[in-house]
């Protein structure tokens, strides 16, 4: 096959627009890749990631080049929060841009034993790396975290007499984490440990009986509301020095309505 003539093309995207409005964000998104990602312990792990990428634009240009973008995840290295930031720097110089903003998503997965039998299979929480870039600004880098976790309801239990209902509950807690500039570090296993050891019980991926049981007597000797929940991990993530910021949100899947319930807080030292 014969390679194709390079051609002088006219590049649209560099015409001026007249209307006078700058827009805040333009760029892609659901951009999926293969990417390792780098864990406390110096170990890498594969994934696929799913990227969000997004420069601010002069109300003079007409449009950005998305090309450039895709171009930009294709050499990226093991990711942690500062090759995030570095790509967001990048991306800001490439296409000549006041700011930029990154989001890349990938789930995670941790051996986790049963435990009574011990009996261990992988399981998966999603985990996300976000950064800022701006001419006027310090950049910012945001670490978070979804985890699962069982919720038993203490009112269910006080007022029954027998049993209490449970649910599956979500944990979703990111911070801003700017040590990284400085080499400290927060790393996704740390916040999801934050969030899993918040609900009534840990989920598991594997449970045999007797796990099973184990599972369900400590879910009803720790009942928790999903404002509970909010509240342990809060408590968590401002005795962590790293966390400069915080937001977290619980959401219950409720098992006797047909509603969801959810807290939720933010938070800054």
């Amino acid at each position: 096959m014969n390679a194709v003539a390079v051609q002088a093309l006219p590049d649209v995207h560099a015409d001026g627009d007249g209307r006078g409005v700058a827009l805040d964000a333009v760029g892609v998104s659901g951009v999926t890749f293969p990417v390792s990602v780098l864990a406390g312990d110096g170990s890498e792990q594969p994934t696929v990631a799913e990227a969000q990428l997004t420069v601010a634009l002069g109300a003079e240009v007409k449009g950005t080049h998305m090309s450039r973008f895709v171009e930009e995840t294709a050499t990226l290295g093991p990711i942690t929060p500062a090759t995030v930031l570095a790509l967001c720097d990048s991306l800001r110089a490439r296409l000549t841009s006041t700011s930029s903003q990154v989001l890349i998503r990938f789930p995670l997965f941790l051996n986790r034993p049963a435990p009574v039998t011990g009996l261990t299979a992988p399981h998966r929480y999603d985990a996300w790396f976000g950064a800022s870039s701006s001419d006027t600004q310090t950049a910012r880098i945001h670490v978070g975290v979804r985890a699962a976790v069982t919720s038993l309801c203490p009112c269910s239990r006080e007022i029954s007499d027998y049993g209490a209902h449970s649910q599956r509950g979500h944990v979703e807690v990111e911070v801003e984490a700017p040590g990284w500039r400085d080499g400290e570090s927060i790393w996704p296993q740390e916040l999801f440990d934050y969030a899993d050891g918040a609900g009534s019980a840990q989920i598991h991926p594997l449970l045999k009986r007797p796990d099973e049981r184990a599972v369900t007597m400590r879910a009803y000797d720790n009942p928790a509301f999903v404002e509970d929940i909010a509240r342990e991990v809060v408590l968590a993530v401002k005795a962590d020095s790293r966390c400069a910021a915080w937001s977290v949100t619980v959401v219950n899947q409720e098992s006797i309505h047909d509603h969801q319930a959810i807290a939720r807080v933010c938070g800054r030292r």
